[in-house]
């Protein structure tokens, strides 16, 4: 067995194993680091999800763990858009520490339908999807990272779900399917942007047609957009 809400934390910048720093802090290197050290598993998820695209989440968020993250800023986005304040003004916060959604909150981990742990893998798939949006890895890609799973001491299970994932087609349909509440629907959303920047036609397409397939408000997507933005630190080019 493997466990999803680790390899969401690495792809949001958890710990490297053996470094002693992480995905975020090394932004612009991971790809380097990833050739230069095939047992870095955190270095091959910022493979995997792209290097020099701005795609570093402001430390307050990483102090939750990914699962909470996620959580935390789709409830954050939900919010504002509750509220009725222009996105906008989401973007005039600054970036205060990340909290957690209450934990009465249909947003809280704790509160999802099929459990915390199987919430996690649909965002992790998720993410591998908006990933794969524009292209960033193909048939070349696939093999080398497959290849380097394999060296890469994870666990063997967790190896051959991101070997699937990687060469399976993408299902739309199933991940929206997967999340069964008005509150998973934001997070997967909010954790598919998270993974790209958006800038190309192909992953905008990707977004607005996971948007409209998930039934969300374009405002309600603005918000998601604006407080997504507002974690985000700009990644060095590699």
């Amino acid at each position: 067995m493997f466990d999803p809400k680790k390899i969401l934390d690495d792809f949001l910048g958890s710990s490297i194993p053996g470094t002693g720093t992480s995905v975020r802090d090394t932004a612009g290197k991971a790809t380097q680091m990833a050739k230069d050290n095939p047992l870095a598993a955190g270095a091959l998820a910022a493979v995997l999800l792209g290097t020099g695209t701005g795609r570093d989440i402001a430390g307050g968020a990483l102090k939750l763990g990914g699962l909470a993250a996620v959580a935390g800023l789709a409830y954050k986005a939900y919010q504002s858009y509750q509220s009725g304040n222009a996105p906008a003004e989401t973007a005039k916060t600054g970036q205060p520490d990340l909290l957690p959604p209450p934990d009465d909150s249909s947003f809280h981990p704790a509160t999802a339908p099929q459990g915390e742990h199987a919430f996690a893998l649909v965002l992790v798939r998720a993410m591998i999807a908006a990933a794969r949006a524009d292209g960033h890895v193909d048939e070349a890609e696939r093999a080398r990272i497959v290849e380097k799973l394999s060296l890469s001491g994870m666990n063997s299970d967790a190896q051959e779900f991101l070997a699937m994932e990687l060469n399976a087609p993408v299902n739309v349909d199933a991940l929206v399917a997967a999340a069964v509440t008005d509150a998973q629907k934001v997070e997967l959303y909010t954790a598919s942007r998270l993974a790209i920047e958006a800038k190309t036609r192909a992953e905008r397409g990707y977004l607005d047609l996971l948007a409209g397939r998930l039934k969300l408000p374009d405002n309600l997507i603005d918000h998601i957009e604006a407080t997504v933005a507002n974690v985000k630190t700009p990644a060095p080019q590699a």
